[in-house]
């Protein structure tokens, strides 16, 4: 095989670099080492949330915008032959003009900063299965995606090597090594947050785990009680209310004592009532004493006058007949027709 100036091997096709790679492949595997290529099925290299990220990540942070595209095309041709993701670091055999070793060295996760991504998410996420899925809310997905406050490593914080003559820090080897990163993320999203040195279960306990931050409220936080009758509109006290009632069958009683104070009331008007009825009713009284009073005068008078008079009468009638006694003699008849 000839060899261009400056160390550079000649351009090979895409089927020799795949003869290239299953040969590589082959021998790998007598050796007994265990070889995980990338595969991709159609022209998209990641269809899941958290690959397509990794890719979409990749792409903004690129200071060598036209070796994209060349590790595009590597990664779907099959050129990733070996793809090992560990803790902090990334190892690749690739097939190009030979085969090449990738290696690549990922930061972890400051700790401030993971510890900021879970307050943000605190709540947010149900369970770690569905985090792992990408079946998470927008804004979740904003949170992890952010750039340089995110999941994702930045420039800086990746450190790239490949053995291949090219001087450029992102070769297209090492492109393809990261794309198959994101291809890999499709299956097994979990290796991101191997990558970075976290554990993905921390975000979902973060709504246990972390407290409450002064002036903000956390949407994961436990609703206390009253909170959640406010909210709801329901008296969440209804179970407990119900079986003190069946024990203790006291409570009604208390709502008796409201109605003592209305009959208190409700009699004192009353009374002002019926006392302000006698007292308009004296007078009448006192009206009819005075004329019992006067009619049994009356009747006394009249029974006195009477017997005055049948005395004076019984008295004339008495001395008449004295008179008339004596002077029966001297009666004259005359008189009596005169």
């Amino acid at each position: 095989m000839g060899w261009y100036s400056y160390n550079w091997h000649p351009y090979v096709t895409a089927a020799e670099r795949r003869r290239q790679a299953a040969k590589k492949m082959a021998k790998m595997q007598k050796t007994g080492r265990k070889v995980s290529p990338v595969e991709i099925a159609g022209r998209k290299i990641a269809t899941t949330f958290w690959g397509d990220a990794w890719c979409k990540n990749l792409e903004a942070y690129s200071d060598y915008a036209n070796r994209l595209p060349r590790g595009r095309t590597y990664v779907r041709n099959g050129s990733v032959i070996d793809l090992q993701i560990e803790a902090g670091r990334v190892r690749a055999l690739v097939s190009g003009s030979a085969i090449y070793e990738v290696d690549i060295e990922i930061k972890p996760l400051v700790k401030k900063r993971w510890t900021d991504i879970k307050r943000w998410c605190a709540g947010r996420i149900d369970s770690l299965v569905e985090l792992l899925r990408g079946s998470i809310s927008k804004g979740v997905m904003e949170i992890v995606t952010r750039k340089g406050e995110g999941l994702f490593p930045s420039p800086s914080e990746i450190s790239m090597r490949c053995s291949c003559p090219d001087w450029a820090t992102m070769c297209k080897h090492v492109a393809a090594t990261l794309y198959g990163v994101g291809a890999r993320l499709d299956h097994k999203p979990e290796f991101l947050f191997i990558l970075r040195g976290v554990d993905p279960a921390e975000m979902v306990e973060a709504v246990v785990d972390q407290p409450p931050v002064a002036g903000k409220t956390r949407k994961g936080r436990v609703l206390e009680t009253s909170e959640l009758s406010s909210i709801f509109g329901v008296d969440m006290d209804i179970d407990e209310a119900s079986s003190e009632d069946m024990s203790t069958p006291a409570r009604p009683v208390k709502r008796s004592r409201h109605t003592p104070r209305i009959l208190k009331k409700s009699p004192s008007k009353t009374n002002k009532k019926t006392q302000a009825k006698p007292s308009a009713k004296k007078p009448a009284a006192g009206k009819a004493a005075t004329r019992k009073i006067t009619g049994r005068k009356t009747a006394a008078r009249k029974e006195t006058t009477k017997r005055v008079t049948r005395k004076k009468s019984s008295t004339q009638k008495h001395a008449s007949g004295e008179k008339s006694s004596k002077m029966k003699p001297t009666e004259k008849k005359p008189g009596i027709l005169g």
